[in-house]
């Protein structure tokens, strides 16, 4: 169960990843501290934080252009959008 839980922590860096941006810009950009977005980037749980700082992250990645795949058998992951 581990090997799912370290994945789930890959997932959230692999979406900042994929924006080319720093901690500090999507901490900044969903308005939230960078220790709170290191926090939850580090954690082995599906979503670590406040429900309004997780969703505010999910949020900007979101409209950043970034498409979170569900875990459907395959494991969960993440990709840019089509423009």
């Amino acid at each position: 169960m581990k090997h799912r839980k370290e994945r789930l922590s890959l997932v959230r860096r692999a979406a900042r990843a994929l924006l080319g941006l720093w901690q500090s810009e999507l901490a900044i950009a969903a308005s939230i501290s960078v220790a709170t977005l290191r926090r939850m980037e580090a954690s082995e749980s599906a979503a670590v934080g406040l429900t309004n700082n997780v969703a505010a992250v999910r949020r900007t990645l979101e409209a950043a252009g970034v498409e979170f795949i569900p875990e459907n058998g395959g494991g969960a992951g993440v990709r840019l959008r089509k423009a």
